[in-house]
């Protein structure tokens, strides 16, 4: 147990599957997590984020991320929130996936985004912590539909997407840096992650959060 988690129980959630651990993002991980952002996430001629914060100067980046995660955490409310994980291999922290609402009481909808450094790209690291996250959210929170979304030009995020059996849901023309850039649409519904339902992962932690989180205990 977290030592904290008697008054932020979400410091103990915990989701689980064969290969990764995703734990919620507490002090120790957000430095951790700078660090690793720090050595890089995509190279310098690409940009995968909305929000060019990987531009960020070293030293600032670091100081940023943690004022993120801070933010993140201090917003908290059961109208509206994002939930950061760090995505872990044993002791190995690879990366970061979030999943975030509003009003998910009434809309019972999340939508997702992650990233992970570069060393640990290219091995279904990013496909089975989606996977993850995505079993918290349908079975853990009973969401009903969950978003995603990416540029055109981002291969590995939309290889995962279209692998885990997301729909596209149109697309829209985004200002990436100055510079037109297409962003692409997902959407997958509870009737299309239940064919794929996994017995395999396990979240812990959550009854307590439920508050914080808007959410009423399962009937």
């Amino acid at each position: 147990m977290h030592p904290a988690s008697s008054y932020w129980p979400l410091f103990d959630l915990v989701v689980t599957t064969p290969r990764l651990t995703l734990r919620y993002v507490d002090d120790g991980l957000a430095v951790r997590l700078a660090a690793l952002a720090a050595q890089g996430i995509h190279p310098p001629e690409q940009m995968p984020f909305s929000v060019p914060w990987t531009r960020a100067e070293p030293g600032q980046l670091e100081q940023q991320s943690l004022q993120y995660y801070w933010r993140t955490r201090a917003d908290t409310a059961p109208d509206a929130w994002e939930l950061l994980f760090a995505a872990c291999e044993g002791d190995e922290v690879l990366g970061v996936q979030g999943v975030s609402a509003t009003s998910f009481a009434v809309t019972r909808t999340v939508s997702t985004g992650s990233w992970l450094g570069q060393q640990h790209q290219g091995r279904g690291v990013g496909r089975e912590m989606r996977a993850a996250v995505l079993h918290l959210a349908f079975a853990g929170l009973g969401a009903e539909l969950a978003t995603t979304s990416a540029f055109a030009d981002n291969t590995a995020s939309l290889a995962v997407t279209r692998a885990l059996g997301y729909r596209q849901n149109g697309w829209e023309i985004s200002d990436r840096e100055g510079t037109p850039a297409r962003h692409l649409r997902f959407v997958m519904e509870r009737a299309d992650w239940e064919p794929q339902r996994r017995d395999d992962i396990a979240v812990s932690g959550l009854e307590p959060c439920r508050p914080l989180l808007g959410i009423s205990p399962p009937p």
